[in-house]
């Protein structure tokens, strides 16, 4: 199986509200990205665009998995897994920029998993963006490459979970007001995750929902109704169609 079947998968174990399975799929989908970030490309190969992002968030994204379920040990093993992965790659991805992104990606590791940490790992995060200002000619388009969108997308699936499918933290949220100062517009990033994934994260666990990532949607739909709560608010993600409000498939 590829990795697009695992993370279809993944999503429909979400969509089943069975998260721990959602977890293990999860997990086969970083596993196999890793192993070949995009045909051909071997994951210790210098890139500029950072493809071996997804794999680590998937990872993330398991561990999120394993805590909502409850799977405590499983989320731990795979937070640290994360972490390690995303250490070990800042010796493949060479820029400045990159290695910041993946100390971030490595403190949404510590959160997921509950290791602890977690405040000094996301400063850790924003100094190194402070630093790698010097190095970055365009902070907008790097962080709208595969390894930052990757960061990204963890957020706000996370964030969508406690808003009723809309995304509530945006792009925009993310970085500094001032690109002319990549250093500072880059490190907002880390500084948002440590004022919000924290209490979200807890807040997901709590009510012991997950939502599904947010695709191609569409309000109003007239051919699709959700037969958990009425909307006819559709997400199209992989090959489900799901509601974008509480993520149950979607019928006609």
């Amino acid at each position: 199986m590829s990795a697009e079947d695992y993370y279809e998968g993944a999503v429909d174990s979400l969509a089943a509200r069975e998260y721990e399975s959602a977890g293990d799929q999860y997990a086969r989908t970083a596993w196999q990205t890793l192993a070949e970030p995009r045909s051909n490309q071997s994951p210790f190969a210098s890139d500029s665009k950072g493809w071996v992002g997804k794999g680590i968030a998937h990872l993330v994204t398991s561990a999120i998995c394993y805590r909502v379920a409850g799977n405590a040990k499983r989320a731990a093993d795979r937070g640290t897994e994360a972490y390690a992965v995303a250490s070990d790659f800042r010796a493949t991805l060479d820029h400045p920029a990159q290695q910041a992104c993946l100390l971030e990606i490595a403190a949404d590791a510590r959160a997921a998993g509950d290791m602890g940490g977690v405040n000094n790992a996301y400063a850790d995060a924003a100094e190194a963006y402070r630093e790698a200002g010097t190095a970055v000619d365009d902070p907008q388009f790097r962080s709208t490459t595969p390894l930052f969108q990757s960061a990204t997308t963890l957020l706000q699936q996370v964030a969508r979970s406690t808003a009723n499918g809309e995304i509530p933290i945006t792009w925009e949220d993310f970085h500094g007001g001032d690109p002319s100062s990549p250093g500072p517009f880059l490190a907002s990033r880390a500084t948002l995750k440590q004022q919000r994934f924290p209490e979200l994260l807890a807040s997901i666990i709590e009510s012991r929902y997950f939502a599904a990532p947010r695709g191609t949607t569409e309000y109003n739909n007239a051919s699709y109704t959700c037969p958990a709560c009425d909307s006819s608010d559709v997400n199209w993600v992989g090959d489900s169609v799901l509601c974008m409000r509480c993520s149950t498939p979607m019928e006609r």
